[in-house]
């Protein structure tokens, strides 16, 4: 069905020809054609253009236009969605219009001009077919004269003049128009018909008939449609603003780029990609990663300059550049320079030197064929773990790069972040290579024992595939998304202990282990490396340190298995020489053991001062700790009770149990012993560990345990320099312990003379030092019948003894 449209709001009638400037003759009653509007509202003295479609509505514009007067009347339709209207469906008040001209289109629809005459009210419809008509009586318009009225027109022409200003949709002879309007309701009618209204108020303007009251309703919906028009006033100056700054930037960067080309310079980022490209064109890459550069620099020549991409991809194609993916140092094969670099920079460590010296003769003989080695140096803090890889780099002609891995828990931190992320980078692997500038260096990967674990990832997972010789030739990056070939590489870890190191990736490594150092080995690594260090370092020309010294620093004011406090004790006796010789003061050239406390301050250990004297329950045991050796003082000690064992020293569940066992063993031996007569019911035997603060456990206390124990019970002193380590059983058999090494080492720091060990590790006496086993009396046990005649003295304290039979 054919439908009606209005297309414009209505402008006064001396805007147009003569003609229309007609008016109807009054009447009080009368009947008229009835045209139906469905979007507008026709006011007063208005004039404006309606095309009509629907046929009623055609028909009655025929029945008015065969009238001599061409008058009908326009009513507004309640739901403009109804296409063919009922007389219910129709406001009761509407205006008499006159229409002006009529023009038929080619469609079947008419356009025709009317121009509003008057308010007029239905009183009836007559008629619905063919077209709608009724009779209708014109609305008596009511005016107040005085200065109220004349305000609220200024009031009204002052709004309406703000608005004209700000609207783009009234033209600016519309203000000119209303100032010429002398009617308050020729007035509010013009201004109604020009406002962007919806139909609704225009209606409700037309039916109020006091033309003061239309005024005061227009005055408020105009103050409405200013604070609107204000607004989108702001918001299109505030856009205007910034299209206007947009377009000036882009005017000057235009211009900018003709005075560039004129000068024959070029755009900045054309000239960036020209040389990028050419970068790769001289770069050695894989096709793999050349295809991928050269996708990135197109993606980088089609952004504008000021994309925030721009710099994304500008750092991804910077590291694919700079990368080392086939540049590598040439090896130094030569086998006896790279001992002697060895030898001249660490003294000691033969299996690490020698492993080395193997890697470079199955380099010469089959260097296609052979993998770098994935080596662990495990051992106590300052044993020269970290500076031997340094030293390997040295004797095999590689760089060397070191990365730390204590403390991380981020598996991003080894593969890197993807590029979706802000701020993302490739992770320590691909950053330390980029670093090393070549793909073979030597890697150290210090602290891998030191790899935490959280919701953010596994780090020790991810280093399986950086550590694995058959995975790590295409090492993926999270942020490269290329394969990276790190088979070239040596890589070596360094831990204190093994424990916290995950199986799969301990599976992975060449476990090599430093042990400590004897005591004549620290006086050596003195005297040839840390000495000469501290006086180059503190500017000192002739400063000797005896051997008496040495040995007094090492036993007096360090405990450890490693060099590291010995080398920060001589530089401190360098500091205090080189400030004495800035001062002007006479300075010594011998640092003897009796000047030792005037520099370093009274001795902090004493190995010699303890346990001089054979004692009753006292035995002394080994132990193994992260930083190396050391010797384990238990005491025992009978007392009446109620047959309870306590334990103290902050031991462990298994050390608790060895106790337990010792305890068990001595029991079934009693009468071998000589201490049937004891009744175990009545006694209390309490079981120290000094140093209480130091967690401790472990079997291997076992045996020490057992002997304190016979001792205390049977009133036989303990030999105060014998030491003794070993697991026992309850039939006394005693067990291989670990750490032999470290054990002995620090046996023979606390001035032992004696070492009782498991005969089953006898085996693991090539570890140790040639001087130590000469300073040393080890004896080799297989059960407590073979400890306690060495352990045990002859003199019996009979006084103990008494007691603990009460």
């Amino acid at each position: 069905m054919a439908s009606q449209i209005s297309t414009s709001a209505g402008v006064p009638a001396d805007w147009f020809d003569e003609e229309l400037e007609t008016r109807s003759a009054d009447f009080d009653t009368l009947a008229f054609p009835v045209l139906p509007l469905r979007d507008t509202v026709i006011f007063p003295h208005m004039v404006a253009p309606l095309f009509v479609g629907r046929d009623r509505s055609i028909r009655a514009i025929e029945a008015a236009l065969e009238a001599s007067d061409g008058r009908l009347v326009v009513l507004t339709q309640q739901d403009e969605e109804i296409d063919d209207p009922e007389p219910e469906d129709l406001h009761e008040v509407g205006t008499e219009v006159t229409v002006a001209r009529k023009l038929r289109m080619p469609d079947g629809s008419i356009n025709v001009w009317v121009q509003g005459q008057r308010r007029v009210r239905v009183l009836q419809f007559e008629q619905a077919q063919p077209y709608l008509r009724a009779t209708v009586t014109p609305v008596e318009e009511t005016v107040e004269k005085g200065l109220s009225t004349d305000a609220l027109m200024r009031a009204v022409l002052a709004l309406f003049e703000k608005v004209v200003q700000l609207s783009r949709s009234i033209p600016e002879d519309a203000y000119v128009a209303a100032m010429n309007a002398e009617e308050p309701g020729d007035l509010a009618d013009l201004i109604a018909s020009l406002l962007e209204l919806d139909v609704e108020r225009r209606q409700e303007i037309l039916e109020v008939a006091d033309c003061t009251e239309r005024l005061q309703r227009l005055s408020i919906m105009l103050a409405s449609e200013l604070d609107v028009l204000e607004l989108e006033s702001h918001i299109h100056s505030q856009v205007q603003q910034e299209v206007d700054r947009s377009q000036r930037e882009y005017f000057l960067r235009e211009q900018m780029r003709v005075i560039q080309n004129e000068l024959g310079e070029g755009d900045p980022l054309l000239q960036e990609v020209a040389a990028l490209k050419m970068q790769l064109m001289e770069a050695n890459l894989p096709d793999e990663v050349r295809e991928k550069a050269e996708k990135e620099i197109s993606r980088l020549a089609t952004m504008p300059a000021s994309a925030p991409e721009v710099a994304v991809i500008r750092t991804y194609i910077d590291w694919l550049l700079e990368l080392p993916w086939e540049g590598s140092t040439e090896d130094s094969l030569d086998i006896a320079d790279a001992a002697r670099v060895l030898e001249e920079s660490h003294y000691g460590l033969p299996k690490a030197k020698e492993r080395i010296l193997e890697h470079i003769a199955v380099h010469r003989l089959a260097a296609d064929k052979m993998k770098n080695p994935i080596l662990c140096f495990v051992g106590p803090p300052g044993t020269g773990k970290t500076s031997l890889g340094k030293s390997i780099a040295e004797a095999l002609g590689r760089k060397f790069v070191r990365v730390s891995l204590g403390g991380i828990r981020d598996e991003a931190e080894i593969r890197g972040h993807r590029r979706t992320y802000v701020g993302a980078l490739p992770g320590r692997i691909i950053q330390t290579m980029r670093r090393a500038g070549s793909k073979n260096p030597v890697f150290m990967l210090d602290e891998i024992d030191k790899l935490g674990l959280d919701f953010r990832g596994d780090p020790a997972s991810a280093l399986l595939e950086v550590l694995d010789p058959e995975q790590n030739a295409a090492f993926s990056d999270h942020y490269l998304e290329v394969p990276f070939d790190l088979s070239q590489v040596m890589f070596i870890t360094t831990a204190n202990i093994l424990d916290p190191i995950p199986d799969a990736l301990e599976d992975r490594m060449e476990v090599i282990e430093f042990p400590g150092y004897m005591e004549d080995e620290k006086v050596l690594i003195a005297q040839k490396f840390l000495i000469p260090k501290q006086l180059e370092q503190n500017g000192l020309q002739a400063l000797e340190f005896s051997e008496g010294a040495l040995r007094a620093l090492i036993r007096d004011y360090t405990h450890e298995a490693g060099v590291r406090n010995l080398d920060r004790q001589i530089a401190q006796i360098c500091r205090k020489v080189a400030l004495r010789v800035a001062e002007g003061k006479p300075t010594p050239k011998h640092i003897v053991k009796q000047s030792l406390a005037r520099y370093l301050g009274p001795p902090r250990y004493g190995f010699l001062e303890q346990d001089q004297a054979d004692q009753v329950g006292v035995a002394t045991g080994l132990a193994w700790t992260e930083a190396g050796g050391d010797t384990l003082s238990i005491e025992v000690t009978v007392m009446p009770g109620k047959g309870q064992l306590i334990l103290t020293g902050q031991l462990g569940e298994v050390m608790q149990e060895s106790a337990q066992a010792a305890l068990s063993y001595t029991r079934s031996r009693a009468e071998d012993l000589g201490i049937g007569d004891i009744d175990f019911d009545k006694v209390d035997l309490h079981v120290h560990v000094p140093e209480g603060a130091v967690p401790k456990d472990g079997p291997s206390a076992g045996v020490t345990i057992a002997t304190a124990l016979i001792s205390a019970l049977t009133g036989r002193v303990v030999n105060h320099d014998v030491a003794m380590t070993g697991e026992i059983t309850l039939r006394g058999r005693v067990l291989a312990i670990g750490g032999l090494r470290e054990k002995a080492l620090a046996a023979h720091r606390a001035g032992l003379k004696t070492m009782l060990l498991p005969k089953t590790n006898r085996r693991d006496m090539s570890e140790l030092p040639k001087g130590l086993r000469r300073r040393l009396n080890f004896v080799f046990v297989e059960s407590m019948d073979q400890v306690l005649p060495v352990a045990l003295g002859e003199d019996i304290d009979d006084s103990l003894v008494s007691r603990a039979m009460q």
